[in-house]
């Protein structure tokens, strides 16, 4: 798998929608309930500081040109914590367990760096959320405590959440 990192652009829309409704659908890790539409999609990647996708360049891959995964890059607050970064990321079930959830964040760190954000903080990541966790961990993200049943999960369980950061200067 070979994998290049560029920013979004309008035609790349319709599949974003795809990968992001994916993980709203599975109920499991984004808080979201409502699934994007072609507008209501076009306007909430546009209202982003950065959109980074994944794209299979591999030209012996069937993939090849097909977006794997994307993620969203924005401040966590405003004001005096407009330095912080929030960022959240989606990566086709087919394409998960294969190092893409990786290079996702790892880039939208750089591009954070890049905009000045000083932090990367991620508000709510499901404590069963093992991938992501070990991710962060290897990654350098630093805990910041548990929040006992602080999210819903689709099947009407609450789950707790981990929220992580880590320094980007």
């Amino acid at each position: 798998m070979s994998i290049k990192m560029r920013e979004f652009d309008k035609d790349d829309i319709k599949f974003m929608i795809q990968i992001w409704n994916e993980v709203v659908k599975d109920g499991t890790a984004f808080p979201q309930t409502e699934l994007l539409d072609k507008n209501s999609g076009f306007e909430f990647f546009s209202s982003q500081s950065f959109v980074g996708v994944a794209v299979e360049t591999d030209a012996n891959s069937d993939k090849k040109g097909e977006i794997l995964g994307l993620y969203i890059l924005h401040p966590n607050n405003v004001g005096r914590c407009g330095h912080i970064a929030n960022a959240s990321y989606a990566v086709t079930k087919n394409t998960r367990g294969k190092g893409v959830g990786e290079i996702l964040v790892r880039h939208s760190l750089l591009r954070a760096k890049e905009f000045g954000f000083r932090i990367m903080q991620f508000n709510a990541v499901v404590a069963n959320n093992e991938v992501a966790l070990r991710l962060y961990e290897k990654l350098g993200f630093a805990k910041l405590g548990v929040i006992k049943g602080g999210f819903l999960n689709k099947n009407g369980i609450y789950e707790d959440i981990i929220p992580h950061y880590i320094e980007l200067i």
